[in-house]
């Protein structure tokens, strides 16, 4: 066969499942105004997907605050700059991997919970039953787990900030000896509220859609079969993963770069 026929072919293929994806966005969120008005829908998708997560964030969080602030402080003291340790943690955490640490984690926590959850529902009929009795799954399962996550995931990624910053102290203070002191005044004089904290929430907000919307449409397009439901699951942490890394560097380099 011509190989330039097959890259073609795939090629077109390829477009048209990134076509496909696109319209299941754009009907998702024409669903997001009829999910609004079942507000105990939202909140009950709130609390499932922020709460189940919230342990795996906060012992993550505390773990790479521990870790960051004996890196950061045997890189600084080098120079003679231990006393920017609690700057250093901050930025690195409210910038970077606060958001971006929160996602990864989040996609393979939640998202594969959420496409698990629909792929089980379409193996089971439920969808089509749904669709059957003219009940759109889109704004009465779909959208009200969308919206869940978006609200969830910057509230996760505030909360494995604010951790990890304790963890850096108890490290940085109470066993290392910094002086505590300097160590809150100078990231309270340096780090900016809109710039540095108002990003790394911005960054949040654009990863809990995209890690929400990718498990969704995975469930929601996946075979229903035990082997689909599997497969499903772990594109969406894959492609999740990729998007969120992907997407960290555009945002950054828009947020960033400019002083």
């Amino acid at each position: 066969m011509n190989p330039i026929a097959v890259l073609g072919a795939r090629t077109l293929e390829q477009l048209r499942g990134w076509g496909h994806a696109a319209f299941f966005v754009l009907d998702l969120l024409r669903a997001l105004p009829a999910s609004l008005r079942r507000f105990g829908l939202v909140v009950a998708q709130v609390h499932a997907i922020g709460n189940r997560s919230l342990v795996i964030i906060l012992a993550s969080g505390l773990a790479v605050g521990f870790v960051l602030a004996l890196q950061m402080y045997y890189a600084l003291v080098t120079y003679g700059a231990a006393e920017s340790l609690g700057l250093v943690v901050n930025l690195s955490l409210v910038r970077e991997l606060g958001p971006v640490v929160t996602a990864l984690l989040f996609a393979g926590r939640a998202g594969t919970s959420l496409t698990a959850e629909i792929g089980l529902m379409k193996a089971g009929e439920q969808i089509a039953a749904m669709e059957l009795m003219a009940v759109d799954p889109k704004s009465r399962v779909l959208a009200p787990r969308f919206v869940g996550g978006f609200v969830a995931m910057p509230i996760l990624a505030v909360l494995f900030s604010a951790i990890g910053i304790l963890g850096a102290w108890v490290v940085a203070v109470l066993l290392i000896g910094v002086d505590g002191g300097n160590f809150w005044s100078i990231m309270q004089s340096q780090v900016d509220v809109w710039r540095d904290v108002g990003n790394g929430i911005v960054k949040s907000i654009v990863f809990g859609a995209i890690c929400t919307a990718v498990a969704l449409y995975q469930g929601y397009e996946t075979e229903p079969t035990p082997e689909g439901v599997a497969y499903a699951t772990t594109r969406t942490v894959v492609i999740s993963s990729l998007w969120v890394l992907g997407m960290d560097f555009v945002l950054t380099a828009l947020m960033f770069s400019t002083p």
